[in-house]
């Protein structure tokens, strides 16, 4: 049994020297293929390697060949958009300017029209041309304007008789006439027709222009065009402004004029009231030191007025208690007060009155103007004139009523104040000087 197990063994031993030895070629082989096909691939890796760089050089060089020539067109569009945004700006200023042109050939057409020229409106010629033209006949028509020309041509005088004779035009915006019968500044009379002007003071001009000769200072009348009429100017008066005020305005006078007639009335009666203080203080005063009351009494008897009244009630109570006799003081000023404030209040009530007044009737007049207004537009400021002129003229007259007033009213005032004392300060002298010499008359 042994034996057969060594036997076994033996076969299986040999049979796996066997199978090593096979398998020891076969790995030979494969690893001899294995070292080819190593080696063939590292060739061919290299081949890769060097085909990868050559074509990456060339995708690089292809790259930046195409980069340049992006750059290139990069700049070339942006050149070509900056041309294109000048071709835009261009094309702008051709289709302003011939805007332009075009309203300056209508404004041309217009403007030398009213003088019979005409502006070529061929198709032949460009604007440009046309303007040409336009500004030579426009710089001819200037240098005429401009200067000052004589023609023969006819006028209205001021009774509206119309006379032949030589008109003298000042450039286009004056024009003088002389004739027979009248020479001087010319207005326009409406439809092309002159008028002479009725204010004085122009033949002289209108000779000197038509002799040429040279002149410092001229009376001239300037205008703008000679289709519309103009009027004759009518030199304001103060009836007129007054006038313009309508009813509120004559108020407002009639209140000034009674204000400045107590303004006068006052003025007279301080006056009288502060006449002769001095003079009467001296008298008494004299009296008093010569111990005789009564005599000081019976010398100042015949003055008259407020301070004469105040000293004669102090002289009959002197021989009272000063607290008595301090307050008939008070009291006789306290009465001459009502004469001395006479009309002071009423004064003042017309200078507050006054641009209440001219206020109404500024309100009044723009009332009216609105109405107007409403009524016919504005179209024709004359309609609108009268309640511009009520409304302004009130404002006005209260304002020249008001100040005076209120500033003579204050002054007044203050006057009659300055009078009360100085009958206060007489009296009370002439009681401290009384019982000042009454101890020294006793002896």
């Amino acid at each position: 049994m042994k034996s057969i197990y060594i036997k076994l063994v033996l076969i299986t031993l040999m049979i796996t020297g066997i199978q090593a030895d096979e398998l020891s070629d076969a790995y030979q082989k494969e690893y001899t293929f294995l070292k080819a096909q190593k080696h063939e691939l590292k060739n061919r890796l290299y081949q890769e390697k060097s085909q990868h760089k050559q074509d990456q050089y060339i995708a690089n060089s292809k790259v930046d060949a195409i980069q340049e020539k992006i750059v290139s067109l990069a700049n070339d569009v942006q050149t070509e958009q900056e041309n294109l945004s000048r071709l835009k700006q261009s094309l702008s200023e051709i289709q302003d300017n011939s805007q332009i042109t075009d309203s300056v050939l209508m404004q041309a057409r217009s403007s030398l029209q009213m003088y019979k020229i005409k502006v070529d409106e061929s198709n032949s010629t460009t604007n440009a041309q046309k303007l040409q033209l336009a500004f030579k006949d426009a710089s001819k028509l200037y240098t005429e304007l401009s200067s000052i020309r004589t023609q023969k041509g006819k006028f209205f005088l001021k009774d509206g008789s119309t006379v032949q004779g030589d008109l003298v035009k000042v450039g286009n915006v004056a024009t003088y006439g002389l004739s027979a019968k009248a020479a001087g500044a010319l207005a326009p009379a409406g439809e092309g027709a002159f008028k002479i002007w009725n204010v004085t003071g122009s033949a002289d001009d209108a000779q000197a222009l038509f002799a040429h000769k040279p002149l410092k200072t001229i009376d001239i009348f300037l205008y703008e065009n000679v289709d519309k009429e103009v009027e004759y100017t009518q030199e304001k008066t103060i009836e007129d402004t007054i006038k313009a005020g309508g009813l509120i305005g004559y108020i407002i006078l009639g209140l000034g004029v009674v204000g400045l007639l107590l303004i006068i009335l006052r003025v007279i009666f301080l006056i009288k009231s502060g006449s002769n203080v001095t003079k009467i203080s001296n008298i008494v005063v004299d009296k008093f030191n010569d111990c005789n009351a009564s005599n000081a009494l019976n010398a100042i008897k015949d003055f008259k007025g407020s301070t004469a009244r105040v000293i004669k009630t102090t002289i009959r109570n002197i021989k009272k208690d000063r607290a008595h006799v301090e307050d008939v003081v008070m009291e006789s000023i306290l009465n001459e007060s009502t004469s001395l404030d006479r009309f002071g209040n009423f004064i003042l009530v017309i200078a507050a009155v006054a641009p209440l007044l001219g206020l109404l009737g500024t309100v009044s007049g723009m009332i009216s103007t609105f109405d107007i207004i409403t009524q016919y537009g504005t179209g024709d400021p004359k309609l609108l004139a009268g309640g511009i002129s009520e409304a302004l003229v009130t404002t006005m007259l209260g304002l020249i009523v008001a100040i005076p007033l209120l500033l003579i009213g204050n002054l007044l005032s203050g006057w009659a104040q300055n009078i009360k004392d100085s009958m206060e300060q007489s009296a009370l002298h002439i009681v401290n000087l009384y019982e000042k010499n009454r101890e020294k008359c006793k002896q």
